[in-house]
Formats: C-alpha cells, sequence, structure tokens
C-alpha cells in the first residue's frame, strides 16, 4: 500500500511535535522568546505556548522574555530574567525566520534551543526545528501542537486567548489567502474557552486618532501605476507632523490592499538614520524573493525589507512594477 505526500508530511510534523514535547517534558526550566518589533502571532505564539506550559507543568519554571511589546500590551508583558537562569534551560523561539530578528540575544545560552515558525526555513537554527509554512500562524501551530497532545497539554483561558488573537492577526482575521479549515476549525476550539473575542477583537484593530488621520495620507498620497504597483513613504518630517512611531505605523500597511486598482504595494518608513524600513504585501505577485534581496524575508504575500537610502526605495518600487507588470501579462487580471 503506497502512501500518499500529505500523509507522509503530516507523520514528519507528528514526529516533530513528539520530539519537541519530549524536550519540554524533560526541561524543568523553559524560557520563550519571539522577533523585535512583535506583532500579535509574535506574542501570541511566544506568551500562547507560555501560558499552555504554565497549565499543563506547574511545577516548571516558564518564563517570557524579549524587548518593548510596542503598543501591544493588552495582549502580554514580558518578563526580565538573568543570565543564569539559562543554565540548563530549554529554550523556544516562535514565529522568528532568522536569528539577528530573535529579540533578547541570550536565547543562544541555553542548553538546547527549539525553533517554531510558520515563515520559509531559509536561515535554520536550533537542535530541534519545526517550520510549517502552510499554517497561517505560528500560534495556530502552537494550538495544533495542543490538540495532538491533549492528556499532556492543559489549554486555559489566558492561553486560548492569546493563540485566537495570533490568529486573528496574521489571517487579517480570516481574510488572507493563508487561512485554510485547519485554521477556522483550531480558531473555534478556542473560542470555546471564556475570553472576550470581541474585545479583543477590537483591541486588536483599533488605531489612535493621530494613526487615522494618517490614514487619510495614505489614501491621498498613494502613488499607483497601472499595473497595480503602489507605494507610500513616511517621511521622519511627516511621521513627526502626525506624531507617530514607527510601531504605529504598521496599522496602515494594509489599507492599500482595500483599493481595487492596487495588487502589490510597499510602505517605507524613514528610520532616525535616514534608512528606510520597507513593508512589503501583495494580493498576487510573490514578494518575499525581492525582500531578500533588500536584507529582509518573509511570507510570498506579506514581507519586509531595508532600504539604505531614497535610491533603494526607487530600486524597490520598481522590482515590485516588474512583478505586477509580469503577473498581469501571465494572468491577464488584477486578482
Amino acid at each position: 500500500m503506497s502512501i500518499d505526500g500529505t500523509t507522509l508530511e503530516r507523520g514528519k510534523i507528528m514526529q516533530k511535535q513528539a520530539e519537541i514535547l519530549q524536550a519540554i517534558e524533560a526541561y524543568s526550566r523553559i524560557i520563550i522568546h519571539r522577533h523585535m518589533r512583535p506583532d500579535p502571532d509574535a506574542l501570541g505564539s511566544q506568551v500562547g505556548l507560555a501560558e499552555l506550559l504554565r497549565s499543563s507543568y506547574p511545577e516548571k519554571e516558564i518564563y517570557q522574555v524579549g524587548g518593548p511589546v510596542e503598543g501591544l500590551a493588552f495582549l502580554a508583558e514580558m518578563q526580565e530574567v538573568s543570565d543564569d537562569l539559562y543554565q540548563g534551560a530549554l529554550v523556544i523561539v516562535t514565529d522568528t525566520a532568522n536569528a539577528p530578528r530573535v529579540s533578547d540575544k541570550r536565547f543562544s545560552l541555553g542548553d538546547k534551543l527549539i525553533k517554531i515558525d510558520h515563515h520559509p526555513n531559509d536561515e535554520p537554527y536550533g537542535d530541534i526545528v519545526w517550520v510549517n509554512t502552510n499554517a497561517s500562524s505560528c500560534s495556530e501551530m502552537i494550538a495544533s501542537f495542543w490538540q495532538l497532545f491533549p492528556e499532556q497539554l492543559v489549554m486555559n483561558e489566558q492561553s486560548a486567548r492569546l493563540l485566537y488573537a495570533g490568529i486573528v492577526g496574521d489571517t487579517g482575521r480570516f481574510l488572507y489567502p493563508s487561512t485554510s479549515t485547519e485554521t477556522l476549525s483550531l480558531a473555534a476550539k478556542l473560542r470555546t474557552f471564556e475570553f472576550d473575542a470581541s474585545k479583543l477583537n477590537r483591541q486588536i484593530s483599533q488605531m489612535p486618532l493621530k494613526v487615522a488621520r494618517l490614514s487619510g495620507y495614505v489614501y491621498e498620497q498613494i502613488d499607483a501605476d497601472e499595473n497595480g504597483a503602489a507605494k507610500v513613504i513616511f517621511s521622519k518630517e511627516l511621521m513627526a507632523q502626525y506624531g507617530v512611531s514607527d510601531s504605529e505605523t504598521a496599522s496602515v500597511v494594509s489599507l492599500p490592499g482595500n483599493i481595487e486598482e492596487i495588487l502589490a504595494w510597499a510602505i517605507f518608513v524613514q528610520q532616525p538614520d535616514g534608512s528606510y524600513r520597507v513593508r512589503l504585501r501583495s494580493k498576487g505577485p510573490v514578494i518575499n524573493e525581492l525582500a531578500k534581496k533588500h536584507y529582509g524575508g518573509g511570507h510570498p504575500l506579506a514581507s519586509g525589507a531595508n532600504a539604505t537610502d531614497l535610491a533603494e526605495v526607487q530600486e524597490i518600487y520598481q522590482e515590485i512594477q516588474a512583478l505586477c507588470q509580469q503577473y498581469m501579462a501571465e494572468n491577464g487580471k488584477m486578482l
């Protein structure tokens, strides 16, 4: 009897999950990290896993560490730990494709390192690596981990709330193509726990008045070509004028996608040193290879990159234009 590719892949995933559970059960101290500049999935997967393990193994020491949560304190806060706690500890990093992006560089000081992520595994690190690029989010992966071991892992309201937040954040409230039947099934199971999902959705989606005013700037000033390639540039002076920080601009990144004529776009946010943080999004053309060329990476339709100056900003935009032109030629339509 033959075994199809899907069955074989599921078997590999289950084997990897079993290996991770074995490591978790073997260590009395576990320290969990995530990436810098966290989004709801980074915090949801990190602290959702921490709460799941606290509920399941109350005798263990479980810590969540990292830099500032940048406007997401309603989800979770980080803990302070001393360097000596890493000795003999299991370290888990969630939602982080490459080691340089891990928040708090002490992640390498532990006894064993586990990577759990849903981004392309272009830069592997860790002793155990579980990457599932088919998952909508790292939070979905943690939820599936819980479902596979119901006797060992005990879900609670705090963990369910955080994992649900991570799934909602990375699927754009279930609008993005990464939303699968598995995504919806796991989200439904998390919703059986008693947390205020309506309030949570409001907290994730609402924005300060100053950011709402910046949204108006995006719609007024967006630059788009005939093939649906678009860009918006936020200079340091503009951000000072609106009183917004770099992290707050994340709330407006999805806005160009609401415009029918726009296919792929970039938001360029100038940093204090004059360089630009680049947020890339697409409705069709694959953009993560473009991002890798400019010291970034991510998903096929949602990535990040960096530009040294306006010349590189223009270079990136021209590459987006070429991708959109090719996509339109091959598909003959916007979507």
